[in-house]
């Protein structure tokens, strides 16, 4: 079974900065395109990030300029540093992996809460 194991939430106050982690099995990590969803309360999740095994990157509109993903090839860790965190970032964060190919398995890991709260 594939997991995807997820640290580094918490509960920080507006302006705040927080890294999430993902460790990934390293045959996931070299191949698949690596991402970070959220999940704000009552609303259905959104994509965040991306990181593609070519380095480029994509991200929403939303954190654009405050957040940044990047990964540590010899950890086969997936980071999403975030900054300047805004009560509306509030939400749970989820790493996934996104197969090369169409017809592959993508995978989740469980989630992680961030809370922005004064």
């Amino acid at each position: 079974q594939v997991q995807l194991v997820e640290s580094g939430g918490g509960l920080v106050q507006p302006g705040g900065s927080l890294r999430l982690s993902c460790t990934v099995p390293i045959g996931i990590f070299k191949t698949y395109t690596m991402g970070w969803y959220r999940q704000p309360p009552g609303t259905k999740r959104e994509l965040v990030a991306t990181l593609n095994r070519g380095g480029s990157t994509n991200y929403a509109d939303s954190v654009k300029g405050r957040f940044t993903i990047s990964r540590d090839n010899a950890k086969n860790t997936v980071f999403l540093q975030m900054s300047s965190l805004k009560p509306e970032d509030t939400a749970v964060y989820s790493c996934k992996a996104d197969p090369p190919v169409r017809g592959l398995a993508e995978f989740w890991g469980q989630g992680t809460q961030v809370t922005v709260s004064s």
